[in-house]
């Protein structure tokens, strides 16, 4: 006797293995970010060293990444893990009016360069998002920094792509577009970590400038 499984069950069990795919597709990007920990151990270091001199951080995505940036700059504005001063950081996007101006002006490809040449300063760091590694709108803003002599850092999909050949640094982390964002905002609390403590190993462990 054949037993038929439900429809509904048959759908579970389909449900679940996209579910699986979707674990297994971390658990890649997860491991790739584990070979990138010296990587966020220096970037983390080298930013809470730049912002100390008062340097700014500045950041950018779209969509998704959009989000994670605004993410990485509310923490360096606020805080990540116990008390420390405020530091300058701004996500590009954030600024509506400036974005849908210059869209409106100078075409989209343009939202980002034309900020980071507006606030961007020599020593600034600019943080750069992307599952693809190939929005042009990124892309100009790493020539825009190099104009004004910011320091570029990306995290995005696995090499080969054109952003992390454009950058002075990439984080390059395999797995699904969704997967990788996912395991970029991971990325970005291991850096915040790193900042805040080298902020406090700076300033004491009163934390106050």
């Amino acid at each position: 006797m054949t037993t038929t499984i439900p429809a509904r069950t048959a759908t579970a069990e389909r449900s679940a293995a996209i579910l699986n795919d979707h674990l297994a597709s971390h658990l890649d990007a997860v491991e790739g970010l584990t070979r990138e920990v010296p990587r966020l151990v220096a970037w983390g270091t080298d930013l809470a060293d730049r912002l100390l001199r008062g340097r700014r951080l500045l950041a950018m995505g779209n969509g998704g990444s959009a989000a994670e940036a605004q993410h990485l700059t509310a923490e360096i504005v606020g805080r990540f893990d116990g008390e420390r001063p405020p530091f300058s950081a701004i996500a590009l996007h954030a600024d509506t009016s400036s974005v849908t101006a210059i869209a409106n002006d100078y075409g989209y490809d343009e939202v980002f360069a034309r900020q980071v040449r507006a606030h961007g300063r020599a020593g600034d760091v600019v943080v750069l998002l992307s599952t693809s590694g190939r929005s042009p709108n990124l892309l100009a803003a790493v020539q825009a920094a190099r104009t004004v002599g910011a320091t570029t850092w990306a995290l995005c999909g696995d090499r080969p792509n054109p952003l992390a050949s454009a950058v002075d640094e990439a984080l390059c982390l395999p797995g699904t577009s969704a997967a990788v964002q996912e395991t970029h905002l991971l990325a970005l609390h291991l850096l915040c970590r790193v900042f805040d403590e080298r902020v406090r190993s700076r300033l004491g462990a009163g934390g106050e400038r």
